[in-house]
């Protein structure tokens, strides 16, 4: 690419007078790191790849299917009939809007283990995460490394926005611990807009270009909650926890957890076990979650979802869960998450 060329591919945000030259310079020479490739993860990355980031980096265990067509950004049918890994997909679409930047695909799922490798050299991280226990161990390694990184996360018409420094306040003092199974509504149980993940993964990047930019004194200190379908917008404060285990106590629960084993193979069989969490789960609250889903079978015990894919989630009373119809543990825990939750 010619110097003129790159010159006008950016005019248009060199000429906002806060970025200036000098900004969109600091753009070009960031490294931002998308966690996760879905509704938020592809609008935000392809904006960051117009915006001209230097170096951006993809990470998602995940692959394309028909249902993200209606708000992931990047993907076209023939990536959900491939079946393609959805980092894969996105990086070569990505690489057809800006061939000047570079561009790194990661399909891996991230875990105490390997998350400091994963984000290692990242200035900043997106969270497009799908689940509660990825978002905190992603605090912990900010707060670790004193690395910044936004928060996004949305459901139906609803969501929420906010960079977390590397320091307090943290997302644990908003949130000590993760919810238990089905506690929470997830995109696959409540739906979700395109609206709102295209809105909330925008403001992620405006987010992400004030602090790259050098503009961290407009960067937003408190969590701006919106709901779309009734036309709200609000701000919430959050102040420092001294009590908070991580960023007030400095103990990374999350990214010191002993080696992985909630999750293994089933013998013999095309399935997987997750783990349970030890806490009760109200199985006819799933069961009405699923309803709209797949065909649901409910007894004293447990209760299983049958998807038109012949793959078949079936959560115990204990939170203990087996995905059929699959092999490997990174599939199975995005359809747990998916379908029950963190």
């Amino acid at each position: 690419m010619t110097v003129s060329r790159s010159h006008e591919r950016y005019l248009r945000q060199s000429q906002f007078d806060p970025i200036g030259e000098l900004g969109q310079q600091r753009i070009e020479a960031a490294h931002v790191a998308v966690l996760g490739c879905g509704a938020l993860g592809t609008v935000a990355a392809d904006q960051l790849a117009r915006a001209g980031v230097g170096r951006l980096r993809l990470i998602d265990r995940d692959l394309v299917e028909w249902s993200n067509l209606q708000r992931q950004s990047l993907y076209t049918e023939a990536d959900a009939e491939a079946g393609a890994a959805k980092v894969e997909a996105a990086a070569h679409h990505l690489r057809q809007i800006n061939s000047s930047i570079h561009i790194e695909e990661h399909v891996v799922d991230i875990t105490p283990a390997n998350i400091s490798q994963q984000l290692e050299g990242a200035d900043i991280v997106i969270d497009a995460t799908d689940n509660f226990a990825a978002r905190l161990l992603l605090n912990d390694w900010s707060l670790k490394t004193q690395t910044p990184w936004i928060h996004g996360g949305c459901i139906g018409a609803n969501g929420q926005v906010r960079l977390f420094t590397g320091a307090a306040p943290c997302l644990r003092c908003l949130l000590p611990h993760p919810p238990a199974p089905g506690e929470t509504a997830t995109c696959d149980t409540a739906g979700v807009i395109a609206p709102a993940t295209h809105l909330i993964a925008s403001l992620q990047v405006c987010e992400a270009i004030k602090w790259i930019s050098g503009n961290r004194s407009n960067v937003r200190s408190e969590i701006l909650s919106v709901d779309l379908w009734h036309n709200q917008f609000r701000s919430i404060a959050l102040s420092a926890d001294p009590s908070c285990p991580a960023c007030g106590l400095r103990r990374y629960d999350f990214l010191d957890a002993e080696e992985d084993v909630s999750a293994e193979s089933l013998c013999g069989r095309d399935a997987v076990q997750i783990a349970g969490s030890g806490q009760r789960v109200d199985l006819q609250r799933m069961s009405n979650a699923w309803q709209s889903i797949g065909t649901v079978k409910t007894s004293r015990f447990f209760v299983r979802l049958s998807l038109p894919d012949e793959r078949t989630v079936t959560l115990f009373r204990d939170g203990r869960a087996v995905i059929s119809g699959v092999r490997d543990i990174p599939h199975a825990r995005s359809l747990f998450d998916r379908y029950v939750g963190s």
